[in-house]
C-alpha cells in the first residue's frame, strides 16, 4: 500500500517551483521598462494575445476545389483529454479567426462585437469556452505573458493596492512623453517586428493614486513611479481576472452595474464621497475581463440599457461607470445567439446601431458523417460507458439521421438525400467531382442551419442505454426507435409535416443499415480465404482458356473441357457485368494479371475490388445454404450449423467490433431478411 510520505514525495519532485516564481513575478516599473524592451509583446492588445494563441497551437493548410482550407489545431482538442473539441466547422472557423486576425492588426473589426450565430447545439457555446480557456492558459506561458501594476500603500510599503482593472503599466507614461518614450522601446525594430504602441488612459482608481502621488512629491513623476509595483496577471475566469462572462437574467433583475461596477455604500463612510474611486467596486464584467475576453451568453436577450454599454464598449473602447469618466477598457467581445433572436434584432429599427457594430460569424450544424460520428463517440465510448456494448454503426446510424435532417433535398436529379449524404462524407459517386460537390453546397440556404440538435441524439442515446438495462450491447434499432419515440414531443420541432419528413428519413437510414449489416454478414460468411483462392483460381483459369480460345483440364476426370461459363457468368453477375460486357472485364482481367507478371509481381484477387467482391458474393452465396442461415429464424440448428455459425460469428467478433450478444442479434436480423425472401421466391 502507498504511504502518505511516498505520494508527497511524488508531487514534490513533479513541481516547477522556477515555472511558480516566474508566474507570480513582482518588480518595479523600471524592471517592466527593461522586459518591454526586450519582449515587446507583452504590450499586445487582447485580440492581439487571443490571435497568437490561436496560431501557437500550429495551422494546417490543404488545397481544396483549388482553393486554401485552413485547418487550425487549437480548435483540435486543445487539452488533448478528447473534450471540447470542435468538429466539421473549418470555414466557419476560419472566418472567425480572420475577423480576430483583423482587429489583432486593428483593419477595424477590433471596434465591433463578434457574434456567433447558429441553431441550438451548433457549438457555439464551445468555441467561446475553448478561447476562453485557451487565453487562460496562454496566460500562464512565458509567450503569453503580461503585467499589471499596483501601489504601494503609503503608510505600510509591504502591502500593495493593485488596480482593480488589471491596467497597462505603461499609462503611467504621460501622453505628450509617449512618442519619445516609444521611439526608445521600439529602437532597432525592423519594418516586420512587434511595435510597442500605448493606447488609453489610467483608469479611475489608478488615476486617483496617480494624481494624488504627483502632489505629494511636488509633481516629479519620476519618485510617483517609485510607489509603483508591476506584477505578472494571469488571467482567470474562477479568480475573475481578465475573463468575464455574461448571462442575461429576469428582466427585473438585470442591473447595469453588473457590467460597470458599483458604489461601496460601506467604504463612502471610510472616504467621504461616493465619487472617490477607492469607494468604488471595478468589478463588473466589463471591468475584470480588461485585457483579456468577455463572453455574452444569448447577447440579443439583452435588455437595451445593456446594450448601449455594449456599444460604446466596442466602438470606443470605453466603459462609464456610474459617477465616473468614460474608462477605456482592452478586451475582445464575443457574444452568440440562435435564429429567433437574431431575426428579432433584424426586425427591430432601435437596434440598427448594435447591428452595425456587429460580425455575424455562422456557427452551423455539423453536414459531414465522420464528424458527427467523432461528436458522439467522445461522450459514448468503451472508457465512457464501460458496463455496456455499444454496436457497430449503432453511433454512425443516429449521427446518419441527424446529418440527412440538416441536409437540404438536392436539386440535381436523380441524386438522393442519401448520396448528397456520402457526397459531403467524401464517398465517390460516379458523374460528380470536387466542383460538383462544392456546387451543390454553394446552391443550399439554410444547409445546416436547420435540422435537428446534437443534443437531441445526445440524450437519445443516453435514453436508450439505461432503457434496456438486462441487454449487455445496444444496437442500432434501440436508438432509432427512441430517436422516433422522441419526436412526437419535440419542443422544438412544432410542424408535424417536419415531424413526418424526420419520420421518414429513419425509414432512410434503417435501410441502409439493413445493406450494411447484410454485407457484413455475407463477407464474414465468405471470409474463407482458402475457399476464395480455390474460387478465384478456377475463375482465372476458365477465362485464361476463354480468352485464349482454350480448353480447361477438369483436375477430377483429368479431361479437358470448354471454358465452365455458367461458373465464369455467376461471378460476373455479382457486381453487375452484362453479358454484352463479359468478354470485355475478362480481358482486363487479364491483362492486368499480365502487366503484374512482367514486373515480377504475382496477382492477387485482394488487390482488385471489383473482383474481390464479386468473388466474396458468389462465395457467400454458395455457402449459405450450407450454413442454413435461415434457420436460425425457427430456432432448430444442427450441431454441425450451429459449428458453422460459431466460426461466422467468431469473424463479427473479430473483423467487425461486434461482441457475442450483438454479433447474435445481427446474425438473427440477417437471418429473417433472407428467410422473407425466400418466402417470397416460393
Amino acid at each position: 500500500m502507498t504511504k502518505g510520505s511516498e505520494i508527497i514525495s511524488l508531487v514534490s519532485e513533479r513541481q516547477d517551483r522556477d515555472q511558480f516564481r516566474r508566474k507570480n513575478w513582482v518588480g518595479t516599473f523600471e524592471e517592466y521598462l527593461d522586459i518591454v524592451r526586450d519582449h515587446p509583446e507583452v504590450t499586445r492588445t487582447a485580440y492581439q494575445r487571443l490571435y497568437d494563441m490561436i496560431l501557437s497551437y500550429g495551422v494546417d493548410v490543404s488545397d481544396r476545389n483549388r482553393e486554401k482550407e485552413y485547418s487550425y489545431r487549437f480548435f483540435d482538442d486543445p487539452d488533448h483529454d478528447g473534450h471540447d473539441a470542435v468538429y466539421g466547422l473549418r470555414g466557419p472557423l476560419h472566418d472567425l479567426v480572420n475577423a480576430l486576425k483583423s482587429a489583432a492588426y486593428e483593419y477595424g473589426i477590433e471596434k465591433r462585437v463578434l457574434l456567433l450565430h447558429g441553431p441550438v447545439g451548433s457549438s457555439k457555446s464551445t468555441i467561446v469556452r475553448l478561447l476562453k480557456q485557451g487565453l487562460e492558459r496562454y496566460s500562464a506561458t512565458d509567450a503569453g505573458a503580461l503585467y499589471t501594476m499596483g501601489w504601494v500603500d503609503e503608510e505600510d510599503p509591504e502591502e500593495v493596492h493593485w488596480c482593480p482593472m488589471n491596467e497597462e503599466p505603461l499609462h503611467l507614461i504621460p501622453e505628450r512623453f509617449r512618442d519619445d518614450v516609444l521611439a526608445k522601446l521600439n529602437a532597432g525594430r525592423g519594418e516586420d517586428d512587434f511595435k510597442v504602441r500605448i493606447r488609453g488612459e489610467l483608469d479611475p482608481f489608478c488615476r486617483f493614486m496617480y494624481q494624488h502621488r504627483l502632489k505629494k512629491y511636488d509633481g516629479d513623476w519620476t519618485r510617483v513611479v517609485q510607489d509603483v509595483r508591476i506584477k505578472r496577471l494571469i488571467l482567470s475566469e474562477k479568480d475573475r481576472i481578465g475573463v468575464g462572462t455574461f448571462q442575461p437574467k429576469d428582466e427585473k433583475n438585470q442591473d447595469a452595474t453588473e457590467l460597470t461596477g458599483d458604489i461601496n455604500y460601506r467604504k463612502i463612510a471610510v472616504y467621504g464621497s461616493d465619487s472617490d474611486p477607492r469607494a468604488f467596486n471595478f468589478d463588473g464584467e466589463f471591468n475584470i475581463a480588461n485585457r483579456g475576453i468577455i463572453e455574452f451568453v444569448e447577447v440579443l436577450k439583452l435588455d437595451v440599457a445593456f446594450l448601449y454599454d455594449l456599444l460604446g464598449a466596442s466602438q470606443e473602447h470605453r466603459i462609464k461607470p456610474k459617477k465616473f469618466a468614460q474608462t477605456d477598457i482592452d478586451e475582445v467581445i464575443i457574444g452568440h445567439t440562435n435564429e429567433p433572436e437574431y431575426r428579432r434584432l433584424q426586425n427591430n429599427e432601435f437596434m440598427e446601431a448594435l447591428r452595425d457594430r456587429t460580425v455575424k460569424i455562422d456557427i452551423p450544424y455539423v453536414t459531414t458523417l465522420e464528424n458527427e460520428i467523432k461528436i458522439y463517440e467522445k461522450d459514448y465510448n468503451a472508457r465512457t460507458v464501460p458496463n455496456k456494448h455499444i454496436a457497430p454503426h449503432t453511433i454512425e446510424m443516429a449521427a446518419m439521421w441527424a446529418i440527412l435532417t440538416r441536409l437540404e433535398e438536392p436539386k440535381h436529379a436523380g441524386l438522393s438525400r442519401l448520396q448528397k449524404l456520402k457526397l459531403y462524407n467524401g464517398k465517390s459517386l460516379p458523374g460528380f467531382t470536387e466542383e460538383n460537390i462544392a456546387e451543390l453546397r454553394d446552391q443550399a440556404t439554410s444547409e445546416g442551419l436547420v435540422g435537428i440538435s446534437p443534443r437531441y441524439v445526445q440524450d437519445k442515446l443516453s435514453n436508450a442505454l439505461v432503457a434496456h438495462p438486462e441487454a449487455r450491447s445496444i444496437n442500432p434499432f434501440m436508438v432509432l426507435n427512441e430517436l422516433e419515440a422522441g419526436l412526437k414531443h419535440h419542443s422544438l420541432i412544432t410542424h408535424e409535416e417536419t415531424k413526418h419528413q424526420f419520420r421518414e428519413l429513419l425509414g432512410v437510414v434503417k435501410e441502409e443499415y439493413t445493406n450494411i449489416v447484410k454485407n457484413e454478414v455475407q463477407r464474414a460468411i465468405a471470409a474463407d480465404e482458402a475457399a476464395l483462392s480455390r474460387l478465384c483460381g478456377n475463375y482465372i483459369d476458365n477465362i485464361k482458356a476463354y480468352t485464349q480460345r482454350e480448353k480447361v483440364r477438369n483436375s477430377f476426370t483429368g479431361q479437358y473441357e470448354e471454358p465452365d461459363e455458367r461458373l465464369m457468368r455467376s461471378i460476373e453477375d455479382k457486381i453487375d457485368i452484362p453479358e454484352s460486357r463479359k468478354d470485355d472485364f475478362r480481358r482486363e482481367i487479364m491483362n492486368y494479371i499480365g502487366a503484374l507478371s512482367i514486373d515480377g509481381k504475382k496477382f492477387d484477387y485482394k488487390t482488385n475490388e471489383r473482383l474481390n467482391k464479386a468473388l466474396e458474393l458468389k462465395l457467400f452465396e454458395d455457402q449459405k445454404d450450407s450454413i442454413k442461415l435461415t434457420s436460425l429464424v425457427s430456432n432448430v440448428v444442427d450441431a454441425e450449423t450451429q459449428q458453422k455459425i460459431d466460426v461466422v460469428k467468431g469473424r463479427l467478433i473479430r473483423d467487425y467490433g461486434y461482441d457475442d450478444e450483438s454479433a447474435t442479434d445481427v446474425l438473427n436480423y440477417v437471418a429473417s431478411i433472407f428467410a422473407r425472401g425466400d418466402a417470397k421466391e416460393k
